[in-house]
């Protein structure tokens, strides 16, 4: 048997039975075990998509489930950096196989040739297999580490002459991946001496709560201490957010009643989250002296706000442990989230209220039309660009596994094949893309891919012909004309793109006209894509919500 089959049984074996990649001359002897074995082969359009096909798979799944990535070398692997470092910024386990230069001729500037180490800095750990006999022992490695927490996704460069050889391959114990530690005693009875004293606190819930499938204790923990949930962009549905005590996200557009939650605390925990300079503004949102900063990443502690308790534990074990130790509390919490949920709900309003009656919707009633419109369970998978933000802000999100967007990396082109992925490892689920119509255009050739796999997943393209969030700016700050980085002259006509890739396809013209369309689109059998155009000229939420 050869190594490329030995390598697939390895995967099968470790649970990994979902593939994305584009096959190469390179990969056969991959994709030959591949195709003769129980695992499936999801054959993208462009490497960029694979990486984020495979973070969308474990963003939606338990916290050990994850899928595999194959791509050719050079292009293949420098295409696929670009999700490597998504998943790597929002701690997202996958294993990304790549396929390098033969021994025989690297260094000699071969076909697709690239250093190895080019890798080191998009992964959590970069793996070289050096002889054909250690490449089941280094792939078996690799899950191990990607699975450890934090967890990220790990890079195992397999060299084209070992994938087709045939030799016995060196044994290995599979261990499972090692437990994060219990966070220390003498911390956990500082952190609730801190917490019982304090009068008015507040949780700032990050992505580490997602990962470590710590949303019940987060539930618990701020029922206890009767605290204000204010998320980050990857802990967005940690808490869902129709709770009492959701009050809100903290991003680029957070509004003063956000950041006043957070301000006027006495006392704060932030929970599975490195508080990056994105979800902060780089450290300018004002956080109380009193701060329990619980995170994986030593590192993090202490790098952007001082601290006055700093564990380094993972997210469920801390809250579990500090929900036993600290008493029951009526700290006000949730008329303090109320009031921070009441008022932004008054400034979309405002939004709406201000907005040409006979122009295209916003942003925010749009969203506000489709999640109406969704089953609460429904799995939603969101991109980046000036429209996120206004789903960040506006639109709920039930739960830590049905909502996925990009973090600190806040690339564009997830989220078509991020749902894909969702839904590949959630088959029993509806999964809808939210995208605006630029970040489409950098993932556009998916659609095929929905089409030739057959994967169920509803397109929902918000459409204003423009990369609004730079024009706004460029209108605002550097005085060029509206719409400067617009198309409104050279119209993308969605539907007919994506009925000619195989896809069905409707516009809708008139909101009302959302329930039916998406309740059509998810009771179809197959792939939908739905265009709802909206108007270009909007405020962005970084300027609107802050007033």
């Amino acid at each position: 048997m050869g190594v490329g089959e030995d390598v697939v049984d390895c995967l099968v074996e470790h649970g990994i039975d979902t593939i994305f990649g584009i096959p190469g001359k390179q990969t056969l002897p991959l994709n030959e075990a591949l195709d003769e074995r129980d695992a499936r082969f999801v054959v993208a359009r462009h490497e960029t998509a694979v990486s984020h096909q495979a973070w969308g798979y474990a963003e939606t799944s338990p916290t050990e489930s994850m899928a595999a990535t194959v791509v050719i070398p050079g292009p293949g692997d420098m295409n696929a950096m670009n999700g490597l470092k998504n998943a790597l910024n929002d701690c997202t386990p996958l294993l990304h196989i790549a396929v390098e230069t033969e021994h025989e001729i690297r260094g000699g500037d071969g076909i697709h040739e690239t250093p190895p180490d080019t890798y080191d800095n998009v992964v959590k750990e970069n793996i070289l297999v050096e002889t054909a006999e250690s490449a089941v022992a280094e792939v078996t490695r690799a899950i191990r580490i990607a699975r450890e927490q934090p967890q990220g996704p790990v890079r195992v460069g397999i060299p084209k002459d070992v994938l087709a050889s045939d030799v016995e391959q060196a044994g290995i114990e599979s261990v499972a991946p090692a437990e994060p530690g219990e966070p220390p005693l003498e911390e956990l009875e500082e952190a609730t001496e801190l917490l019982s004293g304090a009068d008015a606190p507040v949780v700032v819930a990050g992505g580490g709560v997602r990962r470590s499938g710590a949303s019940e204790a987060l539930v618990t923990f701020a029922e206890r201490i009767d605290a204000p949930v204010v998320t980050t962009y990857k802990g967005k549905g940690t808490i869902p957010e129709d709770h009492p005590l959701s009050a809100g996200v903290l991003c680029g557009g957070s509004s003063p009643d956000v950041l006043g939650c957070l301000a006027d605390a006495d006392a704060a925990v932030a929970v599975g989250s490195d508080l990056d300079a994105v979800g902060t503004r780089a450290w300018s949102v004002e956080l109380p002296e009193d701060l329990v900063h619980v995170t994986l990443e030593p590192d993090d502690i202490g790098t952007g706000y001082p601290v006055a308790v700093g564990i380094v534990a993972d997210a469920e074990r801390t809250l579990s442990a500090l929900t036993e130790r600290v008493p029951d509390a009526e700290n006000d919490g949730r008329s303090r989230a109320q009031a921070v949920r009441e008022a932004d709900t008054a400034r979309f309003e405002a939004l709406v209220d201000e907005r040409d009656p006979d122009g295209a919707p916003t942003s925010v009633e749009t969203l506000q039309a489709i999640r109406a419109a969704l089953p609460r369970e429904t799995v939603i998978a969101v991109d980046a660009g000036g429209f996120r933000l206004w789903t960040l802000v506006s639109f709920e999100a039930y739960g830590h596994d049905s909502y996925v967007n990009p973090g600190s990396w806040a690339t564009m082109g997830t989220s078509l094949p991020s749902a894909m992925g969702a839904k590949l490892a959630n088959p029993e689920k509806d999964v809808v893309a939210l995208s605006g119509d630029g970040g489409l255009m950098m993932c556009v050739h998916e659609i095929h891919t929905l089409a030739s796999e057959d994967i169920d997943v509803t397109l929902v393209v918000l459409n204003n012909s423009d990369y609004a969030i730079i024009s706004e700016e460029a209108e605002r700050s550097y005085g060029l004309d509206p719409i400067a980085y617009g198309w409104e002259e050279v119209p993308l006509d969605l539907v007919a793109i994506a009925e000619g890739m195989g896809v069905s396809a409707t516009r809708i013209a008139d909101l009302d006209d959302v329930e039916q369309a998406l309740d059509e689109a998810r009771e179809s059998d197959g792939p939908s894509v739905v265009e709802i155009f909206t108007d270009p000229l909007e405020p962005q939420a970084s300027v609107w919500m802050r007033d």
